[in-house]
């Protein structure tokens, strides 16, 4: 088999990979890539605040680093405009809009690859999240990836282990958001324990607070509200237990800064937060009797609408884990975007290390793998495709379908391909976010089986589903079996496949199978043609 590139294995993957859409195309700087990029930006859609950090990398003897350059924050408040049908209001998709046009003036010169944008809770959550989602890349000038609840614990974790001094122990990161609050326990860079629970500043004062009243019984009961969901995984992290506790990002430091300017925390405790602390802006507020009565040192204005709800939470958070004392960072989610994409610029993909690790979690079949995945991107690469850096994209989701097909027979045989797409689909994949992982799936599903059900699926591409059911089926028999020179080309908007007639003569399965699968390719309308030439 004649081969004019063959797909980088797994643990040398091709990286340095934009998000598809049409943002990518449109943005496409003409600046060259590099290995290390000096620049590299990260956006946090959150439910509360819209930021953009901007990044400068430097190379040290203990590695690379990065060090902030410039930073931008508005509060959006996105998941305030969410109704209680999940509906995104007009005003609020405005504001996010605005926001983020702003960001992309100041991203304007950036290469796509240099820059990633996530979404988090409320997006996750809002029905029309697609409707908002199209005007917001426009005006960013990017694709915006909405990340799952794990995979945002892990970017947050990443994010704080970079900015606050090194332990020996156990660190455990709480960050409070807009509409989650997620927990991890970690050592060094590495998260042992991930959870993300629904409870948010934004969310818990619109629920408890509307109005921002606030008396003893109402935030008795918001933190009760918020100890009943923490108290699911209270148990399983005292036994693991941590050695540190740090608050990460914008509700934390609110709450730090309020304590320490207005001498709320315990004797001795000049920074961060201290269970007195809490107790102590709790009477203060209670006192107030409403938010927007309470005077203090260092209370923001963009923080009063949503402190009752984050205070309650970060009560509970204390009075259900046993914590005294945590101390706090403003690097999290937005920082860990940032380390990821330099991993991803030094070939050390998130992404490959998933797919690694669910190949070894599932006893995949490596070298039938392999032999799908090389033969699926040598088909792709005899395609057209002009864009080189969509090309690389699609070589890179080829090789990881390859890699994950089969996932499935952990399961069941029969209908394995389905188990393996909705373990692609639904399993935590850190380094993937939904829309990666939505592409994964459809490929994965599609491998095998009947055309026919796929018509309606949002996420599938047909060009890459064609070259990896082309490659599983010629290597049906799971061995290094020589196969001929096989070309493959596009054409009357649908496919051709060119093999020598004497190789099919002695191959009446694979011939019998190449028949089959063009009626099914026919089946939905798009002309498949197998030609036999002479040797």
């Amino acid at each position: 088999m004649s081969s004019t590139l063959k797909m980088a294995t797994l643990n040398n993957a091709v990286t340095n990979v934009p998000a598809r859409g049409a943002a990518s195309a449109r943005m496409r700087s003409p600046f060259p890539m590099v290995n290390t990029p000096p620049l590299l930006a990260a956006v946090d859609l959150g439910s509360n605040s819209f930021r953009l950090i901007v990044g400068r990398v430097e190379e040290t003897d203990a590695g690379s680093q990065i060090y902030q350059v410039d930073a931008l924050r508005e509060p959006v408040r996105l998941g305030a405009g969410l109704s209680r049908e999940k509906m995104l209001d007009r005003a609020s998709q405005v504001r996010g809009w605005d926001a983020l046009k702003r960001f992309g003036e100041r991203l304007r010169d950036f290469h796509p690859d240099h820059v990633r944008a996530v979404a988090t809770n409320t997006l996750r959550v809002a029905k029309n999240a697609q409707e908002f989602l199209g005007e917001a890349e426009a005006a960013l000038g990017f694709p915006i990836e909405v990340i799952a609840g794990r995979e945002e614990a892990r970017l947050i974790y990443a994010g704080a282990a970079h900015s606050v001094p090194a332990n020996a122990g156990k660190r455990l990161v709480v960050d409070i958001g807009g509409g989650s609050t997620e927990f991890i326990i970690g050592s060094h860079y590495t998260p042992i324990r991930m959870e993300s629970l629904y409870i948010g500043c934004v969310s818990h004062s619109r629920q408890f607070f509307p109005s921002g009243n606030v008396d003893e019984y109402t935030m008795r009961q918001a933190e009760l509200a918020a100890s009943r969901e923490i108290q699911i995984i209270s148990a399983d992290y005292k036994a693991t237990g941590w050695d540190q506790g740090i608050g990460s990002s914008g509700t934390a430091r609110a709450l730090a800064e309020l304590v320490e300017a207005n001498g709320f925390n315990d004797p001795g405790v000049t920074h961060g937060i201290s269970r007195g602390g809490l107790e102590r802006l709790k009477r203060a507020l209670i006192k107030a009797e409403n938010v927007n009565r309470l005077k203090l040192v260092a209370l923001k204005p963009d923080r009063v609408p949503v402190l009752a709800g984050g205070l309650s939470i970060m009560i509970a958070v204390f009075d259900e884990l046993g914590v005294d004392y945590v101390d706090t960072t403003d690097g999290a989610l937005r920082l860990g975007v940032l380390y990821d994409l330099l991993g991803r610029s030094q070939h050390q993909d998130m992404r490959t290390i998933t797919v690694e690790g669910f190949m070894r979690r599932y006893g995949v079949d490596r070298a039938q793998a392999s032999r799908i995945g090389e033969l699926a991107v040598n088909f792709y690469d005899q395609l057209d495709e002009p864009d080189a850096e969509v090309r690389e994209e699609n070589r890179m989701f080829l090789g990881w379908a390859a890699a994950l097909h089969e996932i499935g027979l952990s399961i069941s045989h029969s209908a394995y391909h389905k188990h393996s797409a909705y373990i692609a689909s639904n399993a935590d994949m850190p380094g993937f976010s939904r829309t990666d992982q939505a592409r994964l799936a459809a490929l994965v599903v599609g491998h095998a089986g009947k055309l026919g059900k796929l018509a309606q699926t949002r996420d599938l591409e047909w060009k890459l589903l064609f070259c990896l059911r082309l490659a599983a089926l010629f290597c049906r028999r799971r061995a290094d079996a020589g196969l001929p020179e096989i070309h493959v080309a596009q054409a009357n908007g649908g496919y051709e496949v060119r093999l020598p007639n004497s190789w099919v003569a002695n191959n009446p399965l694979t011939d019998y199978s190449l028949i089959q699968e063009a009626a099914e390719w026919e089946k939905i309308r798009t002309p498949y043609r197998v030609v036999y030439t002479d040797d």
